[in-house]
């Protein structure tokens, strides 16, 4: 009982305390006086250990430790409390309920408040099953990558399922900014940073979307981060593009990155609404963008269509290739037994 009373007191505090200073922050203890009895608790290594140690019988013990009055005892008000309850509930029992109680631990110590964590569960309950241990690595690998404090609770809020990914997926995503699109270290930060769904994305279709803007339209690393590119379909980046090059308002740069118009900065271009980019970059109406979308579709189902037709015959070309081989091969057989039998 007693330890159960000190690991609600820890949580509290840790969530009480949430605003005042990161629970994460290195350094001093902050200057303004604690309303807790956790005042030595200063550095953030501390912090986690007392909250762990104290956690660590109820996340062991063969109960169930998560219930209302230890939501809470959290933060959590009755409403939030009882969504949460029901939600860890709906899982897999006992051993959901244990992995709850480790997630809002994890949670709590990431500095995150009652609401941001029960906005964050709601968002992606698949948080619930996640083990302790996994969550710091996660949380972990995202510091290494330069998500300090601040930009990692944003990141989390905003997209909570980054914590569900393995950390060899988001090192795999990593590389591939790297080496294929020769993003620098802050680049990689930065495109993490404002759009962390990518690491969910194929890595193929990137490249194809990278490529096209870096090429086709001339956009160097810096712009494209600057204009959030990976947060746009391909569709999107080529329809606004494809609209802007056929009205003369944009030109493929030559060799020498020169052009004889000045082509407006992407992030003008994909960074704001419909409306703005009509009026503002493209200089033209709703009607005139819907029909020039609805015959750019047909133009892509037209080449895809030409694109599968090619592939098909350069198929059947390797089958009469392969065939003509085989013809050769019997035919070369059939001599070469000819001469043998006729030396005998």
């Amino acid at each position: 009982m007693g330890t159960r009373v000190a690991a609600r007191q820890v949580l509290r505090w840790t969530a009480m305390n949430a605003s005042v200073f990161s629970p994460l922050q290195c350094g001093t203890c902050p200057l303004q006086p604690l309303r807790t009895p956790c005042r030595l608790i200063c550095s953030s290594q501390n912090r986690n250990r007392a909250l762990h140690q104290s956690l660590e019988p109820l996340i062991q013990s063969g109960k169930p430790e998560l219930s209302l009055l230890s939501l809470l005892d959290m933060g959590f008000t009755d409403s939030q409390a009882q969504q949460i309850y029901e939600d860890a509930s709906k899982l897999r029992g006992e051993s959901a309920a244990k992995h709850a109680l480790s997630t809002l631990t994890a949670l709590f110590v990431l500095g995150l408040n009652p609401s941001s964590v029960q906005k964050l569960l709601e968002k992606c309950p698949e948080l619930y099953t996640v083990r302790e241990s996994l969550l710091q690595q996660r949380v972990g690998n995202l510091r290494k990558l330069g998500l300090v404090e601040g930009s990692l609770q944003r990141v989390v809020s905003h997209f909570p399922q980054i914590l569900t990914v393995p950390v060899k997926t988001v090192k795999s995503m990593v590389m591939f900014l790297r080496e294929k699109c020769l993003f620098t270290v802050q680049q990689v930060t930065d495109t993490l940073r404002d759009t962390p769904a990518i690491v969910l994305e194929n890595m193929d279709q990137l490249e194809y979307k990278f490529q096209y803007v870096y090429f086709r339209m001339g956009v160097k690393q810096a712009e494209m981060v600057k204009s959030r590119l990976f947060r746009y379909t391909l569709d999107e980046v080529r329809s606004r593009h494809t609209f802007m090059e056929r009205r003369g308002l944009y030109q493929t740069p030559d060799k020498k990155g020169q052009t004889i118009i000045i082509n407006p900065k992407l992030d003008t271009i994909l960074n704001v609404d419909q409306d703005a980019f009509l009026t503002d970059v493209a200089n033209a109406s709703a009607e005139e963008y819907e029909v020039f979308r609805r015959l750019l579709a047909r133009e892509w189902q037209e080449e895809e269509w030409q694109h599968g037709s090619v592939e098909a015959d350069g198929d059947g070309d390797d089958d009469g290739d392969a065939l003509e081989e085989e013809d050769e091969e019997d035919e070369e057989t059939r001599g070469k037994g000819g001469y043998r039998k006729k030396r005998k």
